[in-house]
């Protein structure tokens, strides 16, 4: 595997990997934790930026329209639809993640508001992006990773929920 990949696939997984753990944490119950979910969330927000940049940087120079046509390609080797629309998608789960990294910092006690409709829809969205992730488009031992960090994801909200 050359560093190009290693980087992009890395950080890709790194970032999806915290904001598991993040989520994990959040879903415990107390201050503490909840203050740590908000550095380990932050944190992979900010591995999946460099995620971008790395995908921009070393597959797309730095154009939209060639991420475009490859995600239009990735998605018609899985699919048979040739549509790079799912690259506005990752855009979306980045605004989002952002939002809500920014959104946490303003919080006084980051223990205290639990998920309205609106953000059991952004969580919802959430699992979608990283199940296409680490699920559908992955292959081999990461697959089962994916799987892994998915099930994560749904105990650590089913956990939260049910101390509502």
């Amino acid at each position: 595997m050359e560093l190009s990949e290693a980087l992009t696939r890395g950080t890709a997984w790194m970032a999806l990997a915290l904001y598991v753990v993040a989520e994990f944490l959040r879903s415990r119950g107390d201050v503490r934790r909840a203050r740590i979910a908000r550095i380990v969330s932050s944190l992979g927000c900010g591995v999946f930026v460099v995620h971008v940049g790395c995908a921009f940087h070393f597959y797309h120079g730095w154009s939209h329209a060639a991420a475009y046509i490859e995600t239009a390609r990735q998605t018609a080797a899985s699919f048979g639809w040739n549509w790079g629309g799912g690259l506005y998608f990752n855009y979306a789960f980045l605004a989002l993640w952002a939002g809500q990294v920014i959104h946490s910092w303003r919080q006084t006690n980051p223990d205290s508001a639990q998920p309205t409709a609106w953000g059991w829809i952004a969580r919802g969205f959430a699992f979608m992006m990283i199940f296409n992730g680490t699920v559908v488009f992955a292959h081999g031992p990461m697959l089962w990773l994916g799987a892994v960090l998915c099930l994560v994801l749904i105990y650590s909200w089913w956990n939260q929920r049910k101390g509502e």
